[in-house]
């Protein structure tokens, strides 16, 4: 474990910047490389089934190739007419079973099933709070973008893991990605001993962050790509 003073200098954004900015020709260069969330406007915006689409797309993803499942989105699509709440919440095993017959798409049972029940939380979020799925993910504050993990985790299917995120990702809410890359800094800066599950040393990750975040102005997408930069390169 590094000593109090190293922590500082390896998790310092002025650091991290010049590190990072090694990597690319430019200052134009590095900010084009970089993600960019999306406003808060853009995400209340967002029709609700984008939402699900997206937190579909991504239960799909897990322990697959993305570029496979990226590929055939567009015939998921089709197939659950566009991903409204309204009728992907009627999706029966009747309706599951029928689309295992269908060879353009990844014939998964055990996460096809997840579409219903995800489209019931974005319906019962949307009557809870009175709001759409979209102002909901809109308003959730990236200091507690932890919080947003568990909540999904907790309330919707197969969204456990880094799936929550990775979801938030492709629907273009703000915040970061605990890839093995962030890991192995957070590791080296002595934020963390080891890969971070608990609700603790989530709190422990998101505080620093948040502190990265307040020194620098920068969307938590863009940290958590820069400090994958700071260890490999080939990010």
């Amino acid at each position: 474990m590094l000593k109090q003073n190293e922590i500082s200098m390896v998790f310092n954004y002025r650091w991290l910047y010049d590190t990072v900015r090694k990597r690319f020709d430019s200052d134009e260069a590095m900010e084009a490389f970089l993600p960019k969330a999306l406003t808060p406007e853009e995400l209340k915006h967002k029709g609700d089934d984008r939402y699900l689409s997206a937190m579909s797309q991504r239960v799909f993803q897990a322990g697959v190739q993305h570029s496979v499942v990226d590929a055939k989105w567009p015939e998921f699509e089709k197939a659950f007419s566009g991903f409204a709440p309204e009728l992907m919440v009627l999706l029966s095993p009747e309706h599951i079973e029928s689309h295992m017959k269908n060879d353009r798409i990844i014939r998964d049972r055990t996460k096809l099933k997840t579409i219903p029940i995800n489209a019931q939380l974005i319906l019962d979020i949307r009557q809870e709070h009175g709001s759409s799925f979209g102002e909901f993910i809109a308003d959730w504050p990236s200091a507690n973008i932890v919080g947003l993990w568990r909540l999904l985790a907790k309330r919707g299917s197969r969204l456990g893991g880094r799936s929550a995120a990775g979801f938030l990702r492709l629907a273009g809410k703000d915040t970061f990605l605990l890839t093995s890359d962030v890991i192995a800094r957070l590791l080296a800066a002595g934020i963390i001993g080891h890969e971070p599950t608990s609700q603790r040393d989530l709190q422990i990750v998101q505080d620093a962050f948040n502190e990265l975040q307040q020194s620098s102005g920068r969307q938590l997408c863009q940290l958590s790509a820069m400090l994958s930069l700071s260890i490999n390169p080939r990010f």
